[in-house]
């Protein structure tokens, strides 16, 4: 399951992923992802995969794909927190398609995260 959390405003949003992602997880976050960078461009990420998180099925991994692709010129930062040591991996292997900062958080940092991805805005 994919979620925005509600500490989420203006630019800063948070993302909160649980369990196995699949295809209807991003059919209800994309429109409203997109609606965020119509309404202000760039956003600042916080990408948090607590302790129920296993991944992405096939489908869910090329949606989230393209859409890190598509916008890779419009995240200011982006915030990483928690989730396996291969998520990790592929974020910082796939990090420089990306023109914004992307800094990676153990998911007992959830706040210093936060924190880290409103500094760029003054969220």
């Amino acid at each position: 399951m994919l979620e925005i959390m509600p500490r989420s405003a203006g630019r800063l949003v948070g993302v909160h992923a649980t369990g196995r992602l699949a295809r209807p997880d991003y059919d209800a976050l994309l429109p409203k992802l997109e609606a965020l960078f119509a309404e202000h461009g760039t956003l600042d990420m916080v990408f948090y995969m607590d302790d129920k998180f296993e991944g992405w099925d096939l489908a869910a991994a090329w949606d989230d794909a393209a859409l890190g692709l598509h916008h890779r010129s419009d995240f200011g930062r982006l915030a990483v927190v928690g989730g396996p040591e291969w998520v990790n991996w592929c974020i910082r292997l796939s990090g420089f398609l990306m023109k914004g900062e992307i800094r990676i958080f153990p998911g007992d940092q959830l706040e210093e995260a936060w924190t880290w991805a409103a500094w760029s805005h003054g969220n």
